[in-house]
């Protein structure tokens, strides 16, 4: 028998995630992408890129090393994420201050970082409004992504900007999609550019399409579901 929370059926399990039918009242409409929309999407891209130099961390994972308050509970932590095997690992930014609010925060933004720059690269849809707390996830995770030289950070001022209130994780997902194309493709040998180029050319082609392409994908999935069963 399905599970419920309330009249919130769960119509999906997907690797770790499980969606439930708000989530697709979320895509369909004007609305805030929640943790589980993020989770499903960066776990799906993980499927596409399997390349075990990629890590694509999930939300509830990033806001944890973020605001983990023992260095000893977070060591221990990281250790089965394997950060200093990724060459590239991207994580998402989220603003909540609250570290007893599960899913809470107004807004989302991307932190990747390259291990072959040595550098952390945060790219914010709304005027670099989530600039503070992706600074406090660069001090928190750096120390484990390199046994050199500390990490540098950047803010990408080139990065496409939303024009709504609620598009921020549709960016997110979006320019990690054009991030991780650009690395299984080869990606470039300048470490000046890198992926910027193309996020700065082809996020805002995605974003267009990118909630009724996660909605096809989810419902794609229900369906090879039910026929299996």
């Amino acid at each position: 028998m399905a599970s419920t929370l309330g009249d919130d059926k769960i119509i999906l399990s997907y690797n770790d995630v499980v969606l439930r039918r708000s989530d697709l009242d979320i895509l369909n409409g004007p609305n805030f992408l929640n943790d589980r929309v993020i989770e499903f999407y960066l776990s799906y891209l993980s499927t596409l890129h399997t390349s075990p130099t990629i890590s694509l961390i999930p939300p509830s994972i990033a806001f944890w090393i973020s605001n983990c308050p023992d260095t000893e509970s977070l060591k221990d932590f990281m250790k089965p994420l394997w950060l200093r095997d990724s060459v590239l690992v991207i994580l998402p930014v989220n603003d909540n201050l609250d570290v007893e609010l599960a899913g809470g925060g107004l807004h989302w933004s991307l932190l990747v970082y390259h291990k072959e720059a040595n550098s952390f690269f945060h790219h914010d849809s709304f005027m670099g409004s989530n600039r503070w707390s992706a600074r406090q996830l660069y001090q928190a995770v750096s120390p484990f992504v390199s046994d050199g030289d500390a990490a540098a950070y950047r803010e990408c001022s080139d990065t496409p900007q939303q024009k709504n209130g609620y598009d921020c994780g549709v960016y997110l997902l979006a320019t990690a999609q054009v991030i991780c194309k650009w690395f299984s493709s080869g990606g470039m040998k300048n470490l000046d550019e890198l992926w910027l180029g193309d996020v700065k050319k082809n996020v805002p082609d995605v974003v267009n399409h990118l909630r009724e392409e996660i909605l096809g994908l989810i419902k794609r999935l229900m369906s090879e579901k039910s026929v299996r069963k």
